[in-house]
C-alpha cells in the first residue's frame, strides 16, 4: 500500500546545541526503514513532472520504484545513468525548488491529522486543511548514493578509446560532470585546476558539515578510474592558454571555472582588518582546514561577535562556519525573511545554531579602532518599495534610522563573479559585462570555436545541480561534434 502521509520524513540531524560546536554533517541521512517508508509515498506519476524538474533529468520514479524494491544497486544505476555525482546533489541541491516542486504529492490541500491519524477539525467541525509536502527526492538521493558507497567497493571502468582528447578548465561541478560524460564515451580528458585540490567549490565553498569532502573525493576517484587526468596548481590564463591547450592538441576545451570573484559594497571601512569575503573565509575553513586550528597553516581569526552580509547560501555558511569557532554571529539582510534566497533547510539550522537575523537592515558604513581592527557596523533600517528590474520589492532606507552593531569581523556574502583572466587571455571569446562567458544554452558552444563553457563561468554563482546540467550539455555537443 502507497504511503499517503502528506508530510515526508524529517531528515535526522545532530542536536543544535551539539553541531554547533562541531564541523561534522549536520543531517545524518534516512535509515533504511525511512527510505523505504519515503518510497512508497511516490505514486509513479504517468507524466512525470519531477524530472522535468530536474535540471539533469534523473528518472526519478524509476529509481524510487527501486527503492521499493530494495534494489539499491539498482536506484544508484538509474541515478547514474543522468548524474555523476549522486552523494553530493542528494546534499546540496534545492530540490525544494526544483524535482519536489512538481511532485504531484504536494500539490493541493489535504486534510490536518494527529499523532493518532485523526482528522483534526476547527471550532466549527470542518477539517483543517493543510499544504501537503512533495516526495522528499533529495533525501532519497543520498539514501541511494551513500548505500552505493558505502557497500560498493568496485571502480568504474576505463572504455575504451575514441581517439579524441579534451580539455575541461575547472573542477567544480560543472567540470567534473563534462568530464565524467565525455570521459564515459571514451573521450581522454584531462581537467586543469587552479587550486591545489580538486573538486572547486565543493571543497573550497561548502562547509564540511553540509558535504564532507571524503565525499567529494569518492566521485573523484570514480573519474579518475575512468581515466580522467587531472592537473592541480595550473592557473588557465596563466600558467596556460586556451590557445597553448590547443597547440598541445586538445580536440575541444570546456571551461567551467566557476565565479570565484567576490563582490563588496564600496562603504567606507572595508579596508581595516577583520573585513573579508565569504570567499576568503570560506576557503579558509573548508580547503585549508583552519577550523583545525592546532593543524593549520592557515588559520582564520577567532572573532567574538561577527557580522554577516547578506542572505544566500553562502551567507549561511559563512555564518554557521562563524558560528562553530564561537562567535556570536548576526546576519544581516537588507529585505525581509520572505525574501531570502538561501535554501529554507539552510536557514532553520542557522536560526537553531543561535545565529541571529536583522532583516530589513543595510550596511552604510564599518568604523574601526585606532589599530585599523573592526569594531563596529553601522546599519540603516530599510523599508520595501516598489519592485525592482528583478520582481522583488526594493529596499529603500528610512531617514535618520541608524545604528551600531558591535563587531570584530565582518564577512560580505554579496555574490561573484567570473574571474576575468581567462577572458583577458583569449582573443576572440566574448563575454557579458559583467564577465559571465556568452555561449549557447543548449550547446555550451562560445564565440571561439570549439571552445565550450557551462555553469557559474557563465551565469553567475548558481546551484551545484544547474552548473553540472550545463557540463552534461556541453559534454553531448562535444561529442556530437566529433562525429562531423
Amino acid at each position: 500500500m502507497p504511503n499517503m502521509d502528506p508530510r515526508k520524513h524529517e531528515m535526522p540531524t545532530q542536536e543544535a546545541k551539539i553541531r554547533a560546536t562541531n564541523f561534522l554533517e549536520v543531517a545524518t541521512g534516512y535509515t533504511e526503514e525511512m527510505a523505504l517508508s519515503e518510497a512508497e509515498r511516490c505514486l509513479n506519476c504517468p507524466k512525470r513532472p519531477c524530472v522535468n524538474g530536474c535540471p539533469v533529468h534523473i528518472a526519478i520514479p524509476d529509481f524510487i520504484a527501486k527503492i521499493k524494491e530494495k534494489d539499491y544497486d539498482g536506484a544508484y544505476k538509474v541515478i547514474s545513468l543522468s548524474s555523476s555525482l549522486p552523494a553530493v546533489c542528494g546534499r546540496v541541491c534545492p530540490q525544494e525548488s526544483q524535482c519536489e516542486a512538481q511532485c504531484i504529492r504536494g500539490k493541493g490541500m489535504v486534510p490536518k491529522k494527529d499523532a493518532n491519524g485523526q482528522i483534526v477539525k476547527d471550532e466549527n467541525n470542518k477539517p483543517v486543511m493543510v499544504q501537503p509536502e512533495g516526495v522528499a527526492i533529495g533525501r532519497l538521493e543520498r539514501f541511494v548514493a551513500d548505500y552505493h558507497n558505502k557497500y560498493n567497493k568496485e571502480l568504474p571502468v576505463k572504455p575504451e578509446s575514441n581517439g579524441h582528447k579534451v580539455a575541461v578548465i575547472g573542477s567544480g561541478p560543472s567540470g567534473l560532470a563534462c568530464a565524467g560524460d565525455l570521459a564515459k564515451a571514451g573521450t581522454k580528458v584531462t581537467i586543469f585546476e587552479a587550486l591545489h585540490t580538486a573538486g572547486g567549490v565543493l571543497v573550497y565553498g561548502i562547509p564540511e558539515f553540509r558535504l564532507p569532502k571524503t565525499i567529494v573525493s569518492k566521485e573523484i576517484e570514480n573519474l579518475k578510474a575512468l581515466g580522467v587526468d587531472i592537473k592541480t596548481n595550473v592557473v588557465i590564463g596563466k600558467t596556460l592558454t586556451i590557445d597553448e591547450l590547443f597547440e598541445d592538441g586538445y580536440d575541444a576545451v570546456f571551461v567551467g571555472s566557476g565565479a570565484g570573484l567576490p563582490k563588496f559594497m564600496n562603504i567606507p571601512g572595508e579596508g581595516l582588518k577583520g573585513v573579508l569575503s565569504a570567499n576568503e573565509f570560506l576557503t579558509r575553513i573548508n580547503l585549508m582546514k583552519a577550523y583545525q586550528s592546532e593543524h593549520t597553516s592557515t588559520p582564520v581569526q577567532h572573532c567574538k561577535h561577527v557580522a554577516v552580509v547578506g542572505g544566500g547560501n553562502v551567507a549561511m555558511d559563512a555564518a554557521r562556519s562563524a558560528r562553530r569557532l564561537g562567535a556570536e554571529v548576526t546576519i544581516i539582510y537588507r529585505r525581509t525573511e520572505n525574501e531570502l534566497p538561501a535554501r529554507k533547510e539552510e536557514i532553520e539550522h542557522a536560526k537553531e545554531e543561535g545565529i541571529v537575523f536583522k532583516f530589513l537592515t543595510n550596511p552604510t558604513k564599518i568604523n574601526g579602532d585606532e589599530n585599523g581592527n573592526c569594531k563596529s557596523i553601522t546599519c540603516i533600517q530599510m523599508e520595501l518599495g516598489e519592485p525592482d528590474a528583478s520582481g522583488r520589492r526594493r529596499p529603500v532606507e528610512i531617514p535618520n534610522s541608524e545604528f551600531d552593531i558591535e563587531v570584530d569581523e565582518v564577512i560580505m556574502a554579496l555574490g561573484t563573479s567570473p574571474n576575468p583572466l581567462i577572458k583577458s587571455t583569449t582573443k576572440g571569446l566574448e563575454t557579458q559585462k559583467w564577465g559571465g562567458i556568452i555561449a549557447e544554452e543548449e550547446t555550451g558552444l562560445t564565440s571561439r570555436e570549439n571552445v565550450y563553457a557551462g555553469g557559474d563561468a557563465v551565469t553567475g554563482a548558481a546551484t551545484v545541480i544547474l552548473a553540472m546540467g550545463a557540463g552534461k550539455k556541453a559534454a553531448a555537443a562535444i561529442l556530437e561534434s566529433f562525429k562531423k
